[in-house]
């Protein structure tokens, strides 16, 4: 059921219009006793997520006892980023959630299942796991809020991932991150139905039905401007609403582009991208974009690690970013590869497969990654001071450019909020 739409290509809503809507439609659903709210991390700043939190607990008051960041395998949000984030509300209602530690597993998806939908990329059933707080909790409202925009892993972002990646644990994770990289995330990316949404959907309806959760989702991408824009909120506790989401968020977050990119530079803000986990969003995002031969350009100023998780980094730095072959002959060859699917996906999501270049330019502060680092796990390096007085991301435009040298570049700003493609690449 919808309890609440608005949104199109030329809405602009305001924080404002946001609160209204959120209460609107808490106003239809009624009750909310024992509220808990399930909002991203400080990964997705963008995403308005914190405001609507906020509102939230303007709404509820002491009924919302919980808040618990759908951190995944991210690092524990600071202080500092939980006011940042979050504004007013309370700190002592926030949550830390341990992906090892602290989920429970609410069934498994069969085996057949999954590798039906993955059209036989993978033959292993999945484990629906959630934090205990959801099934221990008592809670009468779920809300999980966030931002649906193209994904690697799943095609589109939010509505059950983030419930099931989210809050999820450590086999759930490493497993659905699996199947999307061997499947191929050129196939998912900026599509709702794809081979693991299929797999969540699944354990949504047949082992999480009971739970009360309400998706409360937005839009955001770049106006024209290249200003952050609101341009829907969306809130039910079904399929639908999420489809409603995703294809507003085709039309606003995907950029079609008619011919591929020989030359792309992107720009990783340092209050959000610390490590390749979340800044290879750059790569990523922009992969069906650029042409074969064609040469990617990190611009990287906060970088200091490759895995947010200890465990996770160092298999990073063990194996690096070499290509599906290396990385599936690693999975079948060392247990501790094989034990952190997640990892491998993210070292095939992380490679070109050797068709273009990729080059990090990290900053030069003490603890960020070195050249040595970089160029260890696969990685081309290049000195971000030098790089950045031919390419400035303080000139240039979200697009393409054109130097006073005459050379045609492609600039992005936030690789983590849009999806780019070259027409011959995508598969509708």
């Amino acid at each position: 059921m919808i309890y609440y739409e608005k949104g199109s290509p030329t809405t602009l809503l305001t924080a404002n219009d946001l609160k209204e809507g959120l209460f609107e439609a808490l106003d239809k659903l009624g009750g909310g006793d024992k509220v808990l709210a399930i909002p991203p991390d400080y990964t997705r700043l963008p995403s308005r997520a914190g405001e609507l939190t906020e509102f939230a607990w303007e709404y509820y008051g002491e009924k919302l006892t919980d808040i618990l960041p759908a951190l995944g395998t991210h690092t524990p949000m600071t202080d500092g980023q939980i006011s940042q984030m979050f504004g007013e509300t309370p700190r002592n209602l926030f949550r830390d959630h341990d992906w090892r530690n602290d989920v429970v597993t609410l069934g498994e998806v069969p085996a057949e299942f999954v590798k039906k939908v993955s059209k036989g990329a993978v033959d292993y059933t999945w484990p629906a796991q959630v934090n205990k707080l959801l099934i221990e909790g008592g809670f009468d409202t779920i809300l999980s809020i966030g931002q649906v925009v193209p994904h690697e892993v799943v095609g589109m972002a939010n509505y059950n991932k983030n419930i099931f990646v989210g809050t999820g644990g450590a086999e759930g994770i490493n497993k659905s991150h699996f199947i999307g990289a061997a499947y191929g995330m050129e196939k998912m990316m900026g599509k709702a139905d794809t081979p693991v949404r299929r797999i969540f959907n699944y354990a949504s309806e047949n082992f999480a039905a009971h739970l009360p959760i309400i998706y409360v989702q937005t839009v955001v991408g770049l106006n024209k401007d290249s200003k952050l824009q609101t341009y829907g909120l969306f809130i039910g506790d079904d399929f639908e609403v999420f489809d409603k989401a995703a294809k507003l968020s085709l039309e606003v977050n995907f950029e079609m582009l008619e011919k591929p990119l020989d030359k792309v530079i992107v720009y990783l803000d340092p209050t959000e991208f610390k490590s390749t986990w979340l800044g290879n969003k750059s790569i990523y995002r922009t992969r069906m974009a650029i042409a074969d031969g064609g040469e990617l350009f990190v611009l990287a100023p906060a970088l200091k690690e490759f895995g947010e998780d200890k465990e996770i980094d160092k298999l990073i730095r063990k194996y690096g970013y070499f290509g599906t072959p290396v990385t599936l002959k690693a999975v079948d060859e060392n247990e501790d590869l094989r034990n952190n699917l997640s990892a491998a996906a993210h070292l095939i999501h992380g490679s070109s497969e050797g068709r273009f270049s990729i080059t990090y330019c990290p900053g030069k502060q003490e603890g960020n990654l070195t050249q040595k680092e970089i160029e260890n796990v696969g990685y081309m390096y290049a000195d971000i001071d030098e790089i950045s007085k031919i390419y400035n991301p303080e000139k240039l435009k979200d697009g393409f450019n054109t130097l006073p040298n005459g050379e045609e570049v492609f600039y992005i700003s936030n690789p983590a909020i849009g999806l780019w493609a070259f027409r011959d690449r995508f598969e509708y």
